[in-house]
Formats: structure tokens, C-alpha cells, sequence
């Protein structure tokens, strides 16, 4: 059982993380946030995946102004990602937004203090996002290679300054391209400060690495109790990103959402076409909210201790397949019928 670190609670829209809530999916659009139709459908297809926080990028003022109409069409909290401007940030308070994310890296100084009270007074939060490639040049010093203990420096200096601000209503996230720098900055700082932690590794790459370097680095975290939200950073589609974060989670533990699988990497004694039907029941699987373990095996050795241990199961025996529900052989169908055997099933245990 993971023990989480606790931290203090944030209201973001209408959720609330850190404290004893529980971690929570995250993802970013990567359309043109001025396009209010095409950001708009994403969300919603994002939302359906289970995505529980959106963020979307203001890169001017016509997408700040667009917030606004966004965000009435949309369930889930809307976060405004800014740089360099604070008039964009200022614009999309007043749209109405659910959380700011910036970046001292590159975010005026200057307008600080107006957005922290507007934000007090609005409830609205604030993430502070630090990322290696774009670190305060003072902090930096000259050097090529960013530290972890450079990425804390710049964490718990603009900490300091929004206290300054009594502006407390913070969460905090330490960004790297790669695992180590990644876990390590997370680790140093959890020990510092008590603000909710957003993880994540920026540009991890593609949907293969990126979910890789990814899992090895948020699971490393989660296990130690540390995060509140999750984003896995895909150049790919950003659905893919939230089904890869709740796959993090349900492995570890920490939320249970749709179909846990489990399936056999097959060898000479697979009696069924287990990669096919691996495929068919991942696709049918795929938007269901409700948790559900699958096991799919291709013959006897394992089979019946895993089938045993899921709510459903299809098991290879030679010419015939066993069908398992709650631990006990319901059906012994042909190869021909495993996958309508089972659809029928999983149909009835929904």
C-alpha cells in the first residue's frame, strides 16, 4: 500500500487535489486554443478517455479571449498555460479560467503582484511550472547542463516570492527531458516544501518512448508517495497521454478505472490467438469507465491462476476455450466463438 505524502489541498474548478484526493490525469490540447471548435471536440474526446484537468496553450490574445467560450462547453477544470506575457494572464483571469500555469523561466516579473491578488480574489491557482529548457538565466549561471538542484533553486525562489505575495494557492512542477534529473528535482523538493506537485517529463517523446520514460519516472514517484497530478507528455495525440497516465495509476494502485489486462506473451504452447484477440478486447475495453480485470492466456500453465484471480478470463485449452467469471469456468466454447463467448460476458458483468 502506497503511503502518500500529504500536502496542502488546492481547489482547482470544482476538484481538489493534494491532501487525501486522489491523483488526478491531466493533459494538454495541441490545437490552436483560438480555434474554440476544434479545441472544444479535443476536450471533449479527452474528457471521454478520462481526462480529469485540461490545459491549453495562450500563445495571444485572441486565444486568451476564446477561454471564455471554452470553457462553457467543457466539464472538466481549464488551465491557461502562459509565457512571457502578463497581459495574457491578466485576460485569462478575466475569461474565467480555472488555473494559471507559468513559467519563471520567461514570465515577467514586473506583473506578478496584480496577478496574484486578482487570483487571490478569484480563487483562481497557480502552477508554477519549472522546466530545464527554460530556466532562469541567473540560476543557470552560464552553465550548458541544467541540475536538478538548479530546476529546486528556481522552485523554492518563486515559491518565496508568491508567499511574499501571500499568495499561497500553489502547485509546483520540476520538468525534465529525461528520468533522473526528473525524479531527482521531485525528490528534493517534496522534502521542502508541502505544495501539491504536478509530475511529468517534458518532451519524453514519442507515444513508445515517451510512455516508457514516462512510466519509469512517475511510477518511481507515485511508489514514494509523491504527486498529485499526472501528465504524460506524448508527441502524438493527447488521448494517448491520459490513457497512459490511468495505466500508471491502476498499476500502482493508486485509482481503478476500466479494464486492468492481463495477457500472456505467448510461446509454442498457445492454443489461441492471443495477440488478436489481445487486440479486439483492448478496442472493446477501451472507453469503459467501470474497473474490470481481464485475463487473456493461450494455455494452461498460467491460465487457470491467473483466470482465477479476474473477473473474466479466456483461457486456451487445446481445441477448446475456457471462459472464467469471478474465478470459475462458465463456458467451454470453440476457438472460432472466445471473443462473442466473451463479449457476451463482460456485457452482462458491466
Amino acid at each position: 500500500m502506497i503511503k502518500r505524502r500529504k500536502t496542502k489541498v488546492v481547489k482547482i474548478g470544482k476538484v481538489k487535489i493534494g491532501g487525501n484526493f486522489p491523483v488526478l490525469v491531466q493533459s494538454m490540447t495541441n490545437t490552436k486554443t483560438s480555434n474554440v471548435k476544434a479545441t472544444v471536440r479535443q476536450i471533449k474526446e479527452l474528457e471521454k478517455a478520462g481526462c480529469e484537468i485540461i490545459r491549453v496553450g495562450v500563445p495571444d490574445l485572441e486565444s486568451a479571449k476564446s477561454l471564455d467560450r471554452i470553457r462553457k462547453q467543457i466539464k472538466i477544470p481549464l488551465v491557461a498555460d502562459i509565457h512571457f506575457s502578463a497581459e495574457l494572464a491578466l485576460e485569462s483571469i478575466a475569461r474565467g479560467v480555472d488555473k494559471l500555469r507559468i513559467n519563471p523561466g520567461n514570465f515577467p516579473k514586473s506583473g506578478l503582484a496584480e496577478i496574484a491578488a486578482l487570483c487571490k480574489r478569484k480563487r483562481i491557482p497557480i502552477r508554477i511550472g519549472i522546466n530545464s529548457g527554460s530556466l532562469e538565466k541567473d540560476i543557470l549561471g552560464g552553465h550548458k547542463k541544467v541540475t536538478a538542484e538548479m530546476m529546486v533553486k528556481s522552485a523554492i525562489r518563486n515559491i518565496r516570492l508568491m508567499e511574499k505575495l501571500e499568495f499561497y494557492d500553489l502547485i509546483v512542477s520540476l520538468k525534465a527531458p529525461d528520468v533522473f534529473r526528473t525524479i531527482r528535482a521531485y525528490e528534493m523538493l517534496s522534502k521542502k516544501v508541502d505544495y501539491p506537485l504536478h509530475l511529468g517529463v517534458t518532451e519524453a517523446g514519442g507515444e513508445f518512448s515517451g510512455t516508457v520514460k514516462s512510466a519509469i519516472a512517475l511510477g518511481f514517484l507515485l511508489q514514494r508517495g509523491i504527486g498529485d497530478t499526472i501528465r504524460v507528455s506524448l508527441t502524438g495525440e493527447p488521448a494517448k497521454e491520459v490513457k497512459a497516465g490511468w495505466e500508471i495509476l491502476k498499476c500502482l494502485g493508486l485509482r481503478e478505472r476500466g479494464a486492468k489486462i492481463v495477457s500472456c506473451p505467448t510461446c509454442a504452447r498457445t492454443s489461441i490467438d492471443v495477440i488478436g484477440l489481445s487486440k479486439k478486447i483492448e478496442k472493446l475495453t477501451g472507453e469503459i469507465k467501470k474497473p474490470v480485470n481481464i485475463a487473456i492466456m493461450g494455455c494452461l500453465v498460467n491460465g487457470l491462476g491467473e483466470g482465477r484471480e479476474a473477473d473474466l478470463a479466456i483461457v486456451g485449452s487445446g481445441q477448446i476455450v475456457l471462459i472464467m467469471k469471478n474465478g470459475k469456468i462458465i463456458r467451454r466454447v470453440k476457438r472460432k466463438d472466445a471473443f462473442g463467448a466473451f463479449e457476451k460476458e463482460l456485457r452482462t458483468f458491466l
